[in-house]
C-alpha cells in the first residue's frame, strides 16, 4: 500500500501582503483553518510503491518549495532518502515533458537529490526518482506536485505563537534539515568558504533551497543576521523551523563554574516567550480627566507607575517593539530572544542532563549528519555540514561551519586543531550533539528527555559513549570513522598541514578585522580580568582572539607531533613496505619542515602594506603567539614580528602596559594549552 503524506499544516493563518509588510492576522475559525489546511496540502500526494514490496519507499521524503508552488515562482524540489539508493531525479511537467533532471546524489546519510525549474507551468507535476538496477515497484518512486496558476494566499501571524506550527519534528524533517544545511554550505573540498555574516549565505538562492519559501519575499527584506559561534546552531535550527512551521525553543543556562558544568534553569519557546524579551505592551489609553480638566485646560495625563521612589522615572523598555509581519517578527525573535539568551555554555551541559537543548549521540557515520553540533570544552561550537567519504587518493573528512564574534561564518574540516576534546567535569560534556526534538504536550511545547529519545522510533540515538572516551581514544575513533581503510602516512600528514594552513588563513581575517577596529578611532578595547578574557562582550569579544589563538597553538602542536602520532599507532597507517617505523617517522619529519616552509600567506601591516609569511615561520613564532591575542596591539606584534625587524618597522601602537602585564600573568594558560575553568 502507498505511503500517506505526513501532516503539513495546522492552524496556518494566511493574509495578503501590502508591500513588504504582512498585515496582522485576525483570529480564524476552525472551519477556515481546515480550508486553508486543504489548500496547503494541495501539492502533496502519496509516494507510489508499496512499503512492503519496496522498503526504500519508507525512508523517503519530498519537499517542494515554495510552500505553495505557483507558476510565478521557481519550483525547487528536494528528494531525501535514508538509504544510499542510486537514481536520477526528474521534474516532469503537466504535458509530460522533463523540465529538469539530476543524477547527482548528495549527502550520506541522509542522501538527497535536488532539481529546480525557473518558470514552472501551472498544473500537476511529477517528481520522479528513476532507480538504477531496480525492478518492479522499486524502479521508480514518484510524488505529485500541484503548481497553481495564480498567486496563493500568503501566510501571516497567528496569536500566541511567534510563527504558526504546521508540522512536527520527525525523521523526515530531520533529513530535510540535514539536506538543507549541507546544500547551504556545500562546495568542493578544496574551496575556501567564508562569509562576513550568515545573512549573505541565506540570501544566496543557489545555496538556500528555502529561499522565499513562504512566498513573503522574506529573504529579500535586508535583515541582518550575524550570529556568533553559540548563536549559529540556534539560528540555523530556528530558520529551518520558521520556514517549515516546526516547534522551536531555547534554554537559558549558566556558564558553569566552581567545579560545576553549565546548567540550564529556564526554557522558552515560540508559544511561551520569556516575558523579559517580549515587546512592551501597548501604551495605556488616556485617563479620564478630573473636574478641573487639568492645568491650563489640558486633559490630565495618566501618572506612570514608579519604583516607589518619588520622582523615579520609568525606564524605557530594553527590547524594542516587535515589528508587524511574520518575517520581520522572526528577525526580531532571532536578535532579541535567541541571541540575548544562548551562549557557549548551552552546548557544554552534562551528558546525562535532561534539561538541555542538546543531547549526546553515538560516534557513527549514520549519526554524524549535517546539522549535528560539536561543543568543545573551551567554549566553541561548530555545525557539521558534510561527510566526504574516503577514496583511494584521499582521506575521509567531516566538514563543519562556525561563526566568530565578528560575525564571520566559515567552513572548517574536522581535525584536532578545530575540534578540541577534553574530559573535565568542571567544563561540562564536550563532543557531538543534536538538538532535542520539541514536541507538543498537554501543557504546550516541551522537549523530549533522554529516555524518550532513546525509545522514539524517529531518533533512538541518545548515547553516553563519548563521555567514556579518553582524549586519544576520541580522536582515534574519529580517524577510524572518517577513513576506515589504513591511510598513507605522508598523505595523512599533508591533510593535517592543509588544515593548519586553513586555520592560519582564517586568523588573517580575524587580525585584519582588529586592525580595522583600530582605524575606526574608537580607542582601546577594555580587557577583562582572568578567565573572562575568553568569554565577554563588546570590542574585546569581537576583535581580540584569545580562544582562537589557543586553538591555533593546539593545532600547531598537533602538526609538529604528527610523526610521533604515526609512530604511536603504526597499525592505523599503510606503512611503506621495507621501512621501519623509525624510518617513516624520520621521513615525515623531513617533509614536515619543507612543506610548511612552502605554504605562504600574506597579512596587511599597520601602514596597509602586505607582508608574506610561511606557515613554518608561524610555527617558529609559537612562543610569541602566546601573547598575540590583544586587539590593542599592532598587527605586526600579533603575528610575532621580531623586534627591530623590517617587518616590525610599521608597528605604531601597543596595548597599554596594564594589559600587557595581565597577559604575562595569563601566559601559562597558553603555554600549557589549557583554558582555565570559570571561578
Amino acid at each position: 500500500m502507498a505511503l500517506l503524506p505526513r501532516k503539513r499544516e495546522e492552524g496556518f493563518s494566511f493574509q495578503r501582503e501590502k508591500g513588504n509588510r504582512v498585515m496582522p492576522a485576525r483570529p480564524i475559525s476552525v472551519a477556515a483553518k481546515a480550508a486553508m489546511f486543504a489548500i496547503s496540502l494541495s501539492f502533496l500526494t502519496a509516494v507510489t510503491g508499496s512499503a512492503t514490496e519496496c522498503p526504500e519507499a519508507s525512508g523517503i521524503e519530498v519537499l517542494p518549495s515554495p510552500v505553495a508552488p505557483w507558476k510565478g515562482a521557481p519550483l525547487r524540489v528536494v528528494f531525501t532518502s535514508d538509504r544510499p539508493i542510486d537514481g536520477e531525479l526528474s521534474l516532469i511537467g503537466p504535458q509530460g515533458d522533463v523540465a529538469a533532471r539530476s543524477s547527482q546524489r548528495h549527502g550520506g546519510p541522509p542522501y538527497f537529490w535536488y532539481a529546480e525549474v525557473a518558470s514552472p507551468a501551472a498544473g500537476n507535476w511529477q517528481v520522479k526518482l528513476t532507480r538504477e538496477k531496480a525492478q518492479g515497484d522499486c524502479a521508480t518512486l514518484t510524488r505529485q506536485v500541484a503548481v497553481r496558476a495564480t498567486a496563493p494566499p500568503r501566510p501571516g501571524s497567528v496569536k500566541g505563537s511567534v510563527w504558526p506550527i504546521r508540522g512536527t519534528w520527525n525523521r523526515a524533517n530531520e533529513n530535510l534539515y540535514s539536506a538543507w544545511v549541507e546544500k547551504l554550505f556545500d562546495a568542493p573540498i578544496e574551496a575556501t568558504l567564508s562569509w562576513p555574516a550568515l545573512h549573505e549565505v541565506l540570501r544566496d538562492r543557489q545555496r538556500n533551497f528555502l529561499f522565499n519559501h513562504l512566498g513573503l519575499g522574506e529573504d529579500q527584506m535586508g535583515q541582518i543576521i550575524k550570529p556568533d559561534c553559540a548563536d549559529l546552531p540556534y539560528f540555523l535550527r530556528a530558520y529551518f523551523a520558521f520556514k517549515m512551521g516546526l516547534p522551536f525553543g531555547y534554554a537559558k543556562c549558566t556558564r558553569g563554574g566552581a567545579g560545576q558544568p553549565p546548567r540550564c534553569y529556564e526554557w522558552w519557546n515560540i508559544q511561551n516567550e520569556d516575558v523579559r524579551n517580549l515587546p512592551p505592551p501597548e501604551p495605556p489609553k488616556p485617563a479620564a480627566t478630573t473636574a478641573f480638566n487639568g492645568f491650563f485646560g489640558q486633559g490630565a495625563q495618566p501618572v506612570a507607575k514608579t519604583s516607589g521612589k518619588i520622582g523615579a522615572e520609568v525606564k524605557p523598555p530594553r527590547v524594542p517593539p516587535r515589528p508587524p509581519g511574520l518575517a520581520p517578527g522572526f528577525g526580531h525573535y532571532l536578535k532579541y530572544a535567541i541571541a540575548e539568551s544562548v551562549h557557549s555554555g548551552s552546548g557544554r551541559t552534562a551528558a546525562r542532563d535532561d534539561n538541555t537543548d542538546y543531547y549526546p549521540i553515538p560516534l557513527s557515520q549514520d549519526d554524524l549528519r549535517p546539522g549535528v553540533v560539536y561543543a568543545d570544552p573551551y567554549g566553541h561550537l561548530l555545525v557539521l555540514t558534510k561527510r566526504v567519504a574516503q577514496t583511494d587518493g584521499a582521506a575521509g573528512v567531516f566538514l563543519a561551519v562556525d561563526a566568530q564574534p565578528d560575525g564571520t561564518v566559515a567552513r572548517k574540516r574536522f581535525w584536532r586543531g578545530n575540534f578540541l576534546f577534553a574530559q573535565d567535569a568542571a567544563l561540562g560534556s564536550p563532543g557531538f550533539k543534536r538538538f532535542r526534538p520539541v514536541v507538543r504536550g498537554g501543557a504546550g511545547l516541551r522537549r523530549l528527555a533522554n529516555a524518550e529519545i532513546a525509545k522514539e522510533p524517529n531518533y533512538r540515538d541518545f548515547s553516553l559513549d563519548q563521555s567514556k572516551l579518553g582524549v586519544e581514544d576520541f580522536y582515534d575513533k574519529m580517524d577510524d570513522l572518517m577513513s576506515p581503510a589504513p591511510l598513507d602516512p605522508l598523505r595523512a600528514m599533508q591533510e593535517a598541514m592543509k588544515s593548519l594552513e586553513e586555520q592560519v588563513r582564517a586568523r588573517v581575517t580575524s587580525v585584519e578585522n582588529g586592525r580595522k577596529y583600530q582605524l575606526s578611532g574608537r580607542g582601546d578595547a577594555s580587557m577583562p580580568d582572568g578567565a573572562a578574557i575568553f568569554e565577554t562582550t563588546g570590542a574585546w569579544e569581537d576583535f581580540a582572539t584569545p580562544s582562537r589563538d589557543l586553538r591555533l597553538l593546539i593545532a600547531i602542536d598537533v602538526v609538529r607531533g604528527f610523526p610521533d602520532r604515526v609512530a604511536r599507532r603504526p597499525g592505523r597507517y599503510a606503512m611503506p613496505a621495507g621501512k621501519s617505523v623509525a624510518d617513516v617517522k624520520a621521513e615525515l619529519a623531513g617533509v614536515l619542515a619543507s612543506d610548511l616552509g612552502a605554504r605562504k600567506f600574506a597579512y596587511t601591516r599597520s601602514d596597509g602594506s602586505q607582508w608574506t609569511l610561511s606557515v613554518k615561520e608561524v610555527i617558529d613564532r609559537v612562543r610569541d603567539l602566546e601573547m598575540a591575542y590583544n586587539v590593542n596591539d599592532c598587527v605586526e606584534l600579533r603575528w610575532g614580528a621580531p623586534a627591530n625587524s623590517e617587518e616590525a618597522a610599521t608597528c605604531k601602537r601597543n596595548a597599554p602596559q596594564t594589559q600587557r602585564a595581565k597577559m604575562s600573568d595569563y601566559r601559562p594558560w597558553f603555554q600549557e594549552r589549557r583554558r582555565p575553568p570559570r571561578t
